[in-house]
């Protein structure tokens, strides 16, 4: 029973820390703030044929060419309307030993808040729904932050098939 407990609490305390916020359809969100590499403006993007229907298509980011995720649409929650506050989080996730630079289009960017582990709570089950990228729910003051897990977000069938240049 001890080995349980301590492993549900090494859980808890890999989730504990910074965390960008963001918010997509009136929702708020977080992205682990060790994996965002830096937080643009809408740029060009260049679609892609053949590649999965949310991935908006490429970016030219400063001579690297980056895939672009409409996460929106990625959710089920239809595509993102532009704005002067729709912003591309660049994420830097490691698939194998590997690491890949993502973009990820969302709304806008709130703010980074601190979360501490008697914030975080296990998230919902939803029966066969797969939810694996979901890292836990953050409660903080008196809204609920989806804490997502970055490298669970997308398989790795899709960050190759979105990758133009490596």
């Amino acid at each position: 029973m001890e080995d349980s407990k301590d492993s549900l609490e090494s859980v808890v305390d890999s989730r504990v820390g910074l965390y960008l916020t963001f918010v997509l359809s009136n929702e708020i969100y977080g992205f682990e703030i060790l994996k965002v590499q830096e937080i643009i403006g809408q740029m060009p993007i260049t679609r892609v044929p053949n590649i999965p229907e949310h991935f908006r298509g490429v970016t030219n980011l400063r001579g690297k060419v980056i895939p672009v995720v409409d996460l929106g649409k990625c959710f089920g929650l239809g595509t993102i309307t532009e704005n002067e506050k729709t912003c591309i989080i660049v994420l830097q996730i490691n698939m194998d030993g590997k690491d890949h630079i993502l973009g990820v289009m969302v709304d806008e960017v709130s703010e980074v808040l601190s979360i501490s582990a008697n914030q975080i709570e296990d998230s919902p089950s939803f029966g066969t729904i797969d939810t694996e990228f979901i890292m836990g729910m953050g409660k903080v003051d008196k809204k609920v932050v989806m804490l997502l897990d970055g490298e669970r977000l997308f398989s790795k069938d899709e960050i190759k098939s979105a990758e133009i240049a490596d």
